[in-house]
């Protein structure tokens, strides 16, 4: 009988420490850039979902393609991969910024030195050192196409890809 009551009662202690903590929210994508020491500014903010497996393969999966800027334009296809490990993205695919009216591929992204005020990106050809401060808030990124921009004249300008 004893042991029955005993029972009983594990039972209930382990219902009430279920139901009294809630359970966690799985980990945004900006929040996971920003514990592998990298801004969070990196993906835009229409990810709608994304993977990232033990061996460091990140999978991020866009709304859609689209466009945003940082200091010139970039280009996220759909999907995009990397390897992520602290302060660095390998093997990316999936990203590329435009360098004097070419569309180039972000093969490297990594912030070496957080204290720099410096992220690096590697566009194959070169290494590309931009300010931190560039991708500090997820940018909204435009539907693949065009991104349109008011001058201070009022005038409009487009980019396409």
């Amino acid at each position: 009988m004893a042991f029955l009551q005993y029972y009983q009662f594990s039972l209930l202690l382990l219902f009430f420490f279920f139901f009294s903590f809630p359970l966690s929210q799985p980990m945004s994508i900006h929040d996971l850039l920003k514990s592998k020491g990298l801004p969070a500014g990196l993906l835009p903010k229409e990810v709608k979902s994304y993977n990232f497996s033990s061996n460091g393969l990140l999978e991020v999966f866009l709304n859609g393609p689209c466009l945003t800027k940082f200091d010139t334009m970039a280009f996220y296809e759909s999907y995009v991969k990397a390897n992520l490990t602290y302060g660095c993205l390998t093997g990316v695919h999936g990203l590329s910024q435009e360098e004097l009216f070419v569309w180039l591929p972000v093969k490297g992204i990594s912030v070496d030195d957080p204290n720099s005020g410096l992220i690096i990106l590697d566009i194959g050809l070169a290494h590309k050192q931009l300010s931190l401060s560039l991708f500090e808030d997820p940018p909204h990124c435009k539907p693949d196409g065009i991104l349109k921009k008011e001058h201070e004249e009022g005038q409009r300008f487009e980019a396409q890809r």
